[in-house]
């Protein structure tokens, strides 16, 4: 099974609901919605790709109307294929199903884009802080934040080529 004959079994079975393909690196990729997402990964795992390798977050604060998305990397280790997912869902609605019912896997690595992302996994079974303290009031890894601190009195622009 080669890319050509997967992205024509995608396009038969989901038609427009998994588009954008691409192949960075070699590496198999395409996008779908929150509603195909679960659909999609047990076609995928039925097929073969039977290991999921990672799941994370991305934040895309000017990407207006999908500013998270939600990556998922499988692989058909028979066959030594591997594929990229990606969902974007928008700020205001950033829930999405687990995956931990096809992939045990899953659970840590929804927990970990929970923590730095405040991505929301529906079902979950036990979607809590995982790497960062329990009372921490944000999520770290979003782009919300200024990179330098502007109260610093410490450091002169002049020495920093600004």
């Amino acid at each position: 099974m080669n890319h050509e004959a997967i992205i024509e079994s995608l396009h038969t079975k989901f038609a427009e609901a998994v588009y954008d393909f691409e192949e960075p690196f070699g590496m198999l990729t395409c996008t779908t919605n929150r509603e195909t997402i679960m659909p999609l990964l047990l076609h995928l795992k039925e097929a073969g790709f039977m290991f999921l390798t990672d799941i994370t977050g991305i934040h895309l604060p000017d990407n207006k109307g999908g500013e998270f998305g939600v990556i998922y990397h499988i692989h058909d280790l028979q066959r030594n294929i591997r594929m990229r997912l990606k969902v974007f869902l928008a700020h205001e609605d950033i829930h999405i199903p687990t995956a931990v019912s096809l992939f045990a896997s899953a659970n840590w690595m929804e927990r970990e884009t929970f923590d730095f992302y405040g991505i929301i996994f529906d079902g979950h079974p036990k979607l809590e802080r995982i790497l960062n303290m329990e009372d921490m009031d944000y999520h770290p890894m979003r782009k919300e934040y200024p990179l330098e601190d502007a109260t610093r009195e410490d450091k002169i622009d002049s020495l920093f080529g600004r």
